[in-house]
């Protein structure tokens, strides 16, 4: 295998082994970037949803590919922590193209990717077979491998975002699944149940992340049930975005700015 791109993630890799789960922060361009890297994250993942809703758009990739390089080139030219980036369902249903992007983004400096088994269509989420995702996913990562591209892929499964029936053992399923096509790690937001988490840590080899939720225990029972990884997603965007409504609010309704200050 080439080298090319390498050193932008053995590293990365290597921080989901350590004895404490990886905690990413969320970012959506270079001042939450700047403030990430002054806190002293390890590392840093952008949040699709976080960027979308900044531009005025929907999540589900209703941003451009386009638009979203140009915010990885800020955020990478503000900090040199290592960046994961969320490409949504990849920009593109064909592996080639789908490949294409995660080798602009190794370009550009990524050390990772969070792809998701889900497509929205017509402002629905609907979960993808998990066979057919699984093909696509072997089929992207062989075309990586051949061009010497290594960065973390995380899986994002959605069962428990689109409300599947059984979602703690499909997620498990799922997570098997997509370790043998080729995964690095599993992503599962919104699971929140501590039984449902030791469950999934002990079912596969992949380091799982869960994300920041109302019912999520907190950092240190996360790690002794297994997990890697822990990211933020969108809530704390939106949480500073609801802050500022208020501090507006308060604008106008005092007619002074006695509340900014």
């Amino acid at each position: 295998m080439h080298k090319l791109y390498r050193e932008y993630s053995v590293n990365f890799k290597d921080l989901h082994y350590q004895d404490n789960p990886l905690l990413i922060c969320n970012v959506w361009d270079g001042m939450s970037t700047k403030i990430a890297d002054k806190l002293g994250f390890q590392a840093i993942g952008t949040s699709s949803a976080a960027i979308s809703n900044m531009l005025g758009y929907e999540d589900g990739e209703n941003m451009s590919f386009s638009e979203l390089c140009y915010f990885v080139k800020q955020i990478k030219a503000t900090s040199p922590l290592p960046l994961t980036v969320d490409i949504e369902s990849g920009y593109s249903r064909e592996p080639q193209e789908i490949a294409e992007n995660i080798i602009s983004l190794a370009k550009l400096g990524v050390a990772g990717i969070n792809i998701e088994d889900s497509v929205v269509i017509n402002k629905q989420r609907t979960l993808i077979d998990a066979g057919t995702f699984a093909h696509l996913l072997a089929e992207v990562t062989a075309l990586l491998s051949d061009k010497g591209v290594d960065v973390f892929i995380n899986v994002r499964t959605d069962v428990y975002i689109v409300g599947h029936s059984l979602p703690a053992k499909e997620a498990q399923n799922r997570a098997k699944i997509y370790q043998q096509a080729g995964a690095d790690g599993i992503f599962v937001p919104c699971i929140e149940n501590s039984e449902e988490i030791v469950n999934l840590t002990g079912c596969c080899e992949l380091p799982v992340n869960v994300m920041c939720m109302p019912n999520l225990t907190n950092f240190e029972n996360l790690k002794k049930l297994g997990v890697k990884r822990i990211s933020m997603g969108n809530f704390l965007f939106d949480n500073m975005y609801r802050h500022l409504e208020h501090k507006l609010q308060s604008v106008v309704n005092s007619q002074s700015f006695e509340a900014v200050f």
